[in-house]
């Protein structure tokens, strides 16, 4: 309960100081793919396994930079992967919709880089299916983390991004936990 505490008030604290240093705002659309792995625990009744999910991810983001120092981001990305279960042997199918409001503080190093560190929060549909009888279980849950990379502005207009992002997980259905999240995404934003 902690985690949805803190989180909020990280996320109620950046949107509502946001309009009292908003002198200069520029609004920007954009979208990323990279690479994400899940780390998976699996709880069998004699053992235990670890396994990582790995595969690409597909990102649509939109959001603001205020002041040129202060990024405001809404992310929806999509994930998908198959792997063997190490507790029956057969194939599970993890799929993954997530949605996260970020923050980020640029720090311009170059005339034309940033590099940025900030703080994600948000909800992760997973769904997992088993290979044993077919079996599904989807679940929301809250996810948090943070981020850090560089930014190169092309112009005035477009930027780009590559990010690496971690996210703590709550998924837990069918002997299947998914603990965290990693993210390494190259993304493409126009600026308006």
């Amino acid at each position: 309960m902690k985690k949805y505490a803190v989180a909020s008030t990280l996320i109620l604290a950046t949107l509502s100081a946001a309009p009292a240093f908003a002198n200069n705002v520029d609004w920007f659309v954009g979208g990323g793919i990279g690479y994400q792995n899940d780390s998976i625990k699996q709880e069998g009744i004699f053992n235990n396994h670890s396994k990582n999910t790995e595969s690409a991810t597909y990102q649509l983001r939109a959001g603001a930079i205020i002041n040129d120092h202060h990024r405001v981001t809404g992310t929806y990305s999509y994930f998908d992967d198959k792997y063997t279960s190490g507790v029956t042997g057969l194939e599970n199918k993890q799929t993954q919709n997530m949605f996260l409001a970020s923050y980020d503080y640029l720090i311009p190093v170059h005339q034309n880089i940033n590099l940025f560190a900030g703080v994600s929060a948000g909800f992760a549909d997973n769904k997992i299916e088993t290979g044993l009888l077919g079996m599904k279980a989807d679940s929301t849950d809250f996810v948090w983390g943070g981020q850090v990379g560089a930014q190169y502005n092309i112009d005035n207009n477009w930027s780009t991004d590559l990010t690496y992002r971690v996210l703590d997980q709550d998924y837990d259905k069918l002997s299947n936990k998914v603990d965290y999240t990693q993210q390494v995404v190259w993304s493409l934003d126009y600026k308006f």
